[in-house]
């Protein structure tokens, strides 16, 4: 089903880690942590400025990848895991980007179920990975059915 999208990539999309939007983030998390929010705080620490929470790259405008559809309703966000080289700074530019990593077909209770592995990133400007994150999309026999396949 999406086997032939394996390796490809969508452009870069520029993304600013903004201020208000980190304490927004931070806020509906639960997670009020100073150095997400508190400017002097920030400052203070070790990384001389606040710092994005480790989960808020789900905010990032990835871009898309030519050709690749996905249903708008009824798919399964399946797993996710971040790797960073360094924290997201407030105030900075980051490209981001995604990748499809993997396609496969497992059959389950329900029928057949698709699984698309996407691998999305963040970079400077300078092209520098700052992170990525891995995701499962779970494209379950009632969707593949809607969408025709």
């Amino acid at each position: 089903m999406y086997q032939n999208y394996i390796g490809k990539r969508g452009d870069k999309v520029k993304n600013i880690v903004e201020r208000g939007l980190v304490k927004r983030f931070a806020e509906a998390i639960g997670d009020p942590h100073p150095i997400f929010i508190d400017e002097e705080f920030g400052n203070n620490s070790h990384f001389g400025c606040n710092i994005a929470p480790p989960t808020f790259p789900r905010v990032f405008d990835y871009g898309a990848i030519k050709g690749l559809h996905l249903p708008a309703k009824g798919l399964i966000h399946g797993e996710q895991s971040f790797h960073y080289e360094r924290p997201l700074f407030i105030g900075e530019t980051i490209y981001c980007y995604s990748e499809v990593k993997d396609y496969y077909e497992r059959h389950g209770k329900n029928g057949e179920m698709g699984f698309l592995v996407l691998a999305s990133s963040g970079e400077e400007p300078c092209g520098k990975n700052i992170f990525t994150s891995t995701s499962v999309i779970i494209i379950t026999e009632a969707v593949r059915k809607g969408m025709g396949l």
